[in-house]
């Protein structure tokens, strides 16, 4: 039993943020020194994060042109992902304003927010600048348009696809290398946060756990419970279905791990074999709807926490800038955290220094994967039925609205 805690990733997480914070109260100026432990870290994923989302995503694209079925299903693909993905976004950001996660802040307010008038007069200009400025919206073109060519490329560019494919792999097995320092990090940060702001430090942290559940939860309930109603399809009937799927996704931090046996069960669902493979795995890149709400609730808890008080310009610019950056994430461990970072350093609502006090509580968010898979899921039923690829009569016998009891006693007279 002690082994088994000793190699858990989540409570030696939890074991750095209890001395981290014990540090910070007992011996608050040595608690300040402890800062580069968790600057290190954010400067490694800071420096790896072009190069992390150009290769997941000038694979994914590539994957996704290569692709023999018809233009017509590709873009149903997309714009189902960009619109769940702006509801995922939208989810996050109302739900962070109404709670006010880090209301307790350190630094003086901002000026009042602009109108709408000056809004919509200067988002364009902002968003170019944005564009301009930033090396990450950049990278992101730019992998769009490399992975769109290689895509049409076919037969001519297969063996740059094997070796892109390759560094994939490869960015995976960095990525969990570098997450096994996330303890000493989130030590760092959190004894720094306490030693400089005291003990208080740590409440609005739990306020932003909470309002990451709650938006997960609403999400969950309300746009994905929609989307499956729309179909004819019932979500209490696909989360017990998937049961074992999100249980494993929850005990590994994995969306990845589950993704064959999520296959198997949405073919046997009713989903046609290619559609469910194209769907799913692209949306493990594409459509990650838990990622999406905690960027924009870590955005505004970071802002709110410096004392940057958003206004509706900035509000807008985050979605837009937002719906750029979350095409770089992916299942991978420490993508929503790169996610985070490029959307920040694009924006600048908040020093970038603050990121550290959140890696205390980057495995926490078990609602995120979980968000994304179900997210996931839903999204090949909804595209598999819209392209007409889905057995409506399996898929209702085994996630429809089974008959009532009455009808079942008449039946059995």
């Amino acid at each position: 039993m002690i082994h088994r805690l000793v190699r858990s990733g989540i409570a030696r997480l939890l074991l750095a943020v209890l001395l981290g914070g014990t540090l910070g109260v007992w011996n608050p100026p040595l608690a300040i020194q402890m800062k580069p432990f968790s600057e290190v870290f954010l400067s490694v994923i800071g420096w790896l994060t072009p190069f992390v989302m150009f290769i997941l995503l000038c694979s994914s694209v590539a994957r996704l042109v290569g692709y023999p079925g018809s233009a017509k299903l590709a873009f149903r693909m997309l714009g189902y992902w960009q619109l769940v993905s702006l509801l995922s976004l939208s989810t996050g950001l109302v739900v962070a304003l109404v709670l006010q996660p880090g209301s307790e802040s350190y630094a003086s307010p901002t000026p009042e927010s602009a109108t709408s008038t000056e809004v919509f007069a200067q988002l364009p200009a902002l968003v170019l600048h944005s564009l301009e400025q930033s090396v990450i919206l950049k990278v992101l073109l730019a992998a769009l348009l490399c992975g769109y060519l290689l895509g049409l490329s076919g037969a001519a560019g297969a063996p740059l696809q094997k070796r892109l494919d390759q560094s994939v792999s490869l960015i995976f097995a960095l990525m969990r290398g570098i997450v096994h320092f996330a303890p000493l990090a989130a030590f760092g940060a959190i004894a720094f946060t306490i030693g400089k702001y005291g003990a208080t430090a740590a409440l609005p942290l739990l306020k932003f756990l909470l309002t990451i559940y709650l938006a997960s939860f609403l999400y969950v309930t309300l746009v994905l419970g929609l989307m499956l109603r729309l179909i004819g399809l019932r979500l209490w009937r696909l989360i017990p279905y998937i049961k074992e799927e999100l249980l494993l996704v929850a005990t590994t931090g994995s969306s990845v791990a589950a993704l064959p046996r999520l296959l198997d069960k949405l073919e046997t669902a009713g989903c046609h074999n290619q559609v469910a493979r194209l769907v799913l795995t692209g949306g493990y890149s594409f459509n990650l709807n838990g990622s999406n709400l905690y960027l924009t609730v870590a955005m505004v808890f970071l802002a709110q926490l410096t004392g940057n008080d958003l206004n509706g310009q900035q509000l807008l610019l985050l979605l837009c800038a937002s719906l750029f950056t979350s095409l770089g994430a992916t299942s991978v461990a420490g993508s929503a955290f790169i996610m985070l970072t490029a959307t920040l350093s694009v924006l600048q609502f908040a020093p970038l220094e603050t990121l550290g006090i959140l890696i205390g509580v980057e495995r926490l968010m078990k609602c995120r994967s979980l968000t994304n898979v179900l997210g996931n899921c839903v999204a090949c039923l909804f595209i598999s039925r819209w392209n007409g690829a889905l057995d409506s009569e399996l898929s209702r016998q085994t996630l429809g609205r089974p008959p009532r009891r009455r009808a079942l006693l008449l039946d059995g007279k």
